[in-house]
C-alpha cells in the first residue's frame, strides 16, 4: 500500500514589525504592527525615558517544520532600542525546514541593543535564520547570539537535521560583517578541534566602534566557564565563545556587556528585570 501524503501540514507565518522615533527625552515607539504568533509586550523604561525596552515574544513556545518568523525593526535618528525574549527560542524535530528572518535598521545618531536569550535546535529540526543590520551614520549596535545545538541535558545530541545563520551588517550601504554558518547533524565539525571541539553551545558578540588595548585585556580576563575571545576590527568588536551550557555562554556575554556598555553606548549596564525570572 502507497503511504498518503498529508494534504495539508500546519505551519504558522508570524510576522512582527516596529519602529522606534525619539522625542525631545523619550523613546517611544510608534509602529507596532503584528500578523500571527508574534507580539511584543508592553514597551518598559527601567533605564529613564530614553531607553525604550521590548520583550519580543512568540506565543507557541517553539519553531516548528513549515514556520516563518519575520521581524522587522527600525530605530529613528537619535532613539535607543533595546530589544530582548524572555526565555529560550526552540527549534524543533521537523520534516522540513523552519526559518526566521530578521531586519534591523538604525539611523544616524540612535543605538540599538539586540540581546535575545538562546536559541536552541533540537536534534532533527531545520533552523534556517537570516539577520540583516543596516547602520546609517554614527548609528550605534550592541548585539549577540546564542545557539545550542541538541540538548545536552537531556542526552540528546545534534545527530540530525541542520542548522544553518546568514549574518550581514552594513553601514551606509558598506558591507561590514558578513557571515555564513552551517552545521549538519552527525558533522565532524561537531567534535573537531577547528570546529565545536565538542561543545554544544556557541555565541557571537558583535559591537559597533573601538576600545583601547587596556579594555579589551579586561574583557579578556573575565572569569567564566567558556572559551572565548574578542578581536578589535576596524569599527567592530568581535566576540566569539563555545560552552558546554547555554548558561555559561550567557552569562560571559552579560559581564561583557556591564563591561562594554559605558565605553561604547555611554550608558551602565542594567540588566532587564526578565533575564532573572
Amino acid at each position: 500500500m502507497t503511504a498518503l501524503t498529508p494534504l495539508f501540514t500546519p505551519r504558522w507565518h508570524a510576522e512582527l514589525e516596529l519602529g522606534y522615533t525619539r522625542f525631545g527625552e523619550t523613546t517611544r515607539p510608534v509602529l507596532r504592527r503584528h500578523s500571527g504568533p508574534l507580539r511584543v509586550q508592553k514597551h518598559l523604561y527601567a533605564e529613564g525615558p530614553e531607553v525604550c525596552q521590548h520583550i519580543i515574544v512568540h506565543p507557541p513556545g517553539g519553531i516548528a517544520g513549515g514556520d516563518r518568523l519575520d521581524i522587522q525593526a527600525r530605530v529613528g535618528a537619535s532613539a535607543w532600542a533595546q530589544l530582548t525574549s524572555p526565555g529560550a527560542a526552540k527549534w524543533y524535530r521537523a520534516t522540513g525546514p523552519a526559518s526566521q528572518h530578521l531586519q534591523l535598521h538604525v539611523e544616524a545618531g540612535a543605538t540599538l541593543e539586540w540581546l535575545p536569550q538562546e536559541t536552541i535546535v533540537y536534534c532533527g529540526a531545520q533552523a534556517e535564520l537570516s539577520t540583516l543590520i543596516e547602520l546609517e551614520g554614527d548609528a550605534r549596535l550592541f548585539y549577540w547570539d546564542v545557539t545550542a545545538l541538541g540538548r545536552p541535558a537531556a542526552s540528546e545530541r545534534f545527530d540530525t537535521g541542520h542548522f544553518q545563520a546568514r549574518l550581514d551588517i552594513r553601514r551606509d550601504g558598506e558591507l561590514l560583517w558578513h557571515e555564513r554558518q552551517r552545521v549538519a547533524g552527525g558533522d565532524g565539525l561537531l567534535d573537531s578541534p577547528i570546529g565545536l571541539d565538542g561543545q554544544p553551545v556557541f555565541a557571537t558578540l558583535i559591537a559597533s566602534g573601538e576600545i583601547d588595548a587596556a579594555l579589551l585585556e579586561r574583557c579578556r580576563e573575565v572569569p567564566s566557564q567558556v572559551r572565548g575571545d574578542l578581536t578589535q576590527l576596524p569599527g567592530l568588536l568581535v566576540g566569539r565563545c563555545l560552552a558546554h551550557e547555554a548558561l555559561h555562554a550567557r552569562a560571559w556575554l552579560i559581564e561583557l556587556w556591564r563591561l562594554l556598555r559605558p565605553e561604547l553606548l555611554g550608558r551602565q549596564a542594567m540588566p532587564p528585570r526578565i533575564w532573572s525570572t
